[in-house]
């Protein structure tokens, strides 16, 4: 048996967030990891995706600006090669020196709990002196459609890996990802269909939003089925075919399944500890996980704010709770995660982009605050002269018994940029009467705080 006192399941960003704040406390840590060290985020979430997204909207931005030479296209052999090198070549390498250069011990294998502070890797037993700490994320959840597990089909990872553009691509899910990755594919030239079971796609979020990426999306040619839900998929002509309840079929060379995913709970012996696998890990606001005080968790696997940058923040605190050894602390404390709970920030990398955080508006009434909502265009200088033909919108959600921001929601070009600003005033609960006097810097698309104020009536 080796002995630590701080056991990390996970070595994607989350896990090694927990396990440097330990580290760097002088506790003996390990991380341990079945793949690679970094994560899904690393190598075929976050970074891929974004870096497969970004050159269709930098030729998208060149365009909507007069005198600026552009190409008609983009060379997608190029793209993967910049991908490839945000991915490392898919090599953790780098991310095991950080570890270790960090004090962090890594192992490498599958993790198991086996007992009280007892972790089994691949038949080697560790054993903890504080704490394990869960960071394991999440993996995709495939819907029941009949069929689909006989069908050649992606899941997020080979989208984001793949190195040649398939000639038709059917994308089953509106969510995140399936937006995401439906436009980037449509920019490098494949010919894309989006299955929305739904009204719209991104149904979370303020229905503007989804409305605007709709449009968007089909500008670049995407054929967006709405209200389509999936009854059955079959192999075709060397293809794949989803058949529709209203009897349409929908056909393409390759299928991305997107349609959610679920917390990797799976074979980590939680069920000894009475949960079930492949449901959420309950954790409180310092991440301990609910009736076991020695376990903690963070991230995707908790089921709270499935989003890379609140895995980390979650991560963060716990490393401090475990460190200061709290079993409570102020609701601002470092050692605590209370922002998953109002004031979680999220980006969708579309053209047009949408930026949120805190509540919408249908949730702010939902948990019976005296909302008022505040929807402009943004038409302000800036945007102006960011992009010929700028199209944006904007809402604010005010809690009216507070007078402070509880929602804020940018949709159009570049407006990701903005959300800081708004996540600011949403934790900080800054009146709107104060933030009057935030004057934004002109011309920015920042005015359109000051627009949104004045619609407020200030």
């Amino acid at each position: 048996m080796s002995d630590y006192d701080v056991i990390v399941i996970g070595g994607g960003p989350v896990g090694e967030n927990a396990a440097a704040r330990t580290a760097a406390a002088g506790l003996r840590t390990v991380l341990v990891e079945a793949e690679r060290v970094g994560g899904e985020c690393s190598y075929w979430a976050c970074m891929p995706s974004k870096a497969l997204l970004r050159p269709g909207h930098a030729l998208a931005a060149a365009r909507r600006v007069p005198g600026v030479p552009v190409g008609d296209r983009i060379d997608p052999v190029a793209v993967f090669a910049r991908r490839d090198g945000f991915t490392s070549g898919w090599d953790d390498a780098g991310q095991v020196e950080w570890a270790t250069g960090a004090g962090i011990e890594v192992v490498r294998g599958r993790a198991r709990l086996v007992g009280e502070r007892r972790v089994s890797v691949d038949g080697r037993e560790l054993a903890a002196t504080r704490a394990v700490v869960v960071c394991t994320g999440s993996v995709p959840r495939t819907p029941p459609v009949p069929g689909l597990a006989d069908v050649p089909s992606w899941t997020s990872r080979d989208a984001t890996s793949a190195h040649e553009v398939p000639p038709a691509l059917v994308v089953l899910g509106g969510g995140v990802v399936g937006v995401e990755l439906a436009q980037a594919w449509a920019r490098l030239g494949s010919d894309v269909t989006l299955v929305v079971s739904g009204d719209r796609p991104l149904p979370r979020f303020e229905p503007f939003a989804g409305d605007a990426v709709v449009a968007g999306l089909r500008a670049d040619g995407i054929t967006v089925e709405t209200g389509a839900r999936a009854v059955s998929a079959s192999t075709v002509d060397g293809g794949v075919a989803l058949g529709l309840a209203d009897g349409r079929v929908v056909s393409g060379s390759h299928l991305l399944v997107a349609t959610g995913r679920q917390p990797a709970t799976f074979d980590l012996g939680v069920e000894a500890f009475g949960f079930t696998p492949g449901q959420a890990l309950p954790v409180d606001d310092l991440g301990r996980v609910s009736g076991v005080d020695w376990l903690y968790a963070a991230g995707d696997v908790t089921g709270r704010a499935p989003l890379t940058h609140q895995g980390k923040y979650a991560a963060r605190a716990v490393g401090t709770a475990i460190v200061a050894g709290t079993t409570s602390a102020p609701p601002w404390s470092a050692a605590v995660a209370t922002a998953d709970h109002t004031a979680v920030p999220q980006v969708v990398f579309t053209d047009p982009e949408v930026a949120f955080v805190g509540r919408t508006a249908a949730q702010a009434r939902e948990a019976g605050l005296d909302v008022r909502v505040v929807e402009i265009d943004i038409a302000v200088a800036g945007s102006s002269l960011h992009a010929d033909g700028y199209t944006g919108r904007a809402a604010m959600v005010v809690d009216e018994r507070t007078r402070t921001l509880v929602g804020v929601t940018f949709v159009g070009p570049d407006v990701a940029e903005l959300l800081h600003a708004a996540t600011i005033a949403i934790v900080g609960e800054v009146p709107v009467d104060r933030l009057w006097h935030a004057v934004p810097a002109y011309p920015t698309i920042s005015e359109v705080w000051l627009r949104l104020l004045e619609a407020y009536g200030l």
